[in-house]
């Protein structure tokens, strides 16, 4: 009964959740790059139109750069380099036009940088690699979750009152370990150790970003698109971070 009531409260969160989950099956079974880069094309320009919002942007033409950015990652070899020629782009235009303010920049950075790592990650390490990144950052959440709602009890930051210590560590510790096995078939121990751990220690700070953000905008949710969750931002903000962290560090251990 006290499932039953428990899934009755959460119908749709559930719905939602599971529907998410078999798109990100049929997608990696497929394993096709357009295919790829054409749904985390979609997923962007929508989280990208969210972080307007947070930042307070009133400029939709804004989406217009955002979208050449993609289309130009499609066939640039080097997506992640883009990130760095968009803002070298408009810091000269910022220099040109004094008008230009700085803060438009923000949604070039947030999410821009780390869809465009996401993507180049793809690229460069297949499919293995994007299970990996969604096992660290999906174990972070689901240990960070049933630690903190268990035991926790020591706030982890203001910016997230509902985050706690215990949850953080725990949620750390599950993504770890889940993280190592997934990565062993790539790395050695000690690699999948310190990627596995250092991308679960971003993800968590992903999420406290962008609760940083809601909280300056003054919302509870990036949107609405997803019934039960939120908006885009809500679902990916753990990798976001995460996906930085990890291209870099496979770069540099592997």
């Amino acid at each position: 009964m006290e499932f039953l009531k428990a899934f009755g409260s959460n119908k749709e969160r559930i719905i939602t959740g599971l529907s998410l989950i078999v798109a990100v099956l049929i997608i990696g079974f497929i394993d096709n790059f357009f295919l790829m880069w054409a749904v985390l094309g979609v997923v962007y320009l929508l989280a990208f139109k969210e972080a307007l919002a947070l930042f307070e942007l009133k400029n939709d033409s804004l989406i217009i750069y955002a979208l050449g950015i993609w289309i130009v990652a499609a066939f640039y070899p080097y997506g992640d380099d883009l990130f760095i020629l968009a803002g070298v782009a408009y810091a000269s235009a910022v220099a040109f036009d004094k008008e230009l303010k700085w803060n438009n920049f923000l949604p070039f950075i947030y999410p821009t940088a780390g869809m465009l790592f996401i993507f180049t990650m793809y690229q460069e390490y297949g499919m293995l690699m994007m299970l990996w990144l969604l096992v660290i950052v999906a174990m972070t959440d689901v240990g960070a979750y049933a630690v903190g709602k268990s035991i926790g009890k020591t706030p982890f930051s203001q910016t997230s009152p509902n985050k706690t210590m215990e949850g953080v560590v725990g949620g750390v510790l599950v993504a770890t370990v889940a993280g190592m096995f997934v990565g062993l078939s790539v790395v050695d121990l000690a690699d999948s150790f310190v990627i596995s751990c250092m991308v679960a220690i971003s993800s968590i700070f992903g999420d406290l970003f962008e609760s940083s953000l809601k909280r300056s905008a003054g919302v509870k949710d990036s949107g609405n698109i997803l019934p039960g969750h939120g908006g885009i931002l809500d679902r990916i903000d753990g990798y976001l971070f995460g996906a930085i962290v990890m291209l870099v560090l496979l770069r540099g251990l592997v």
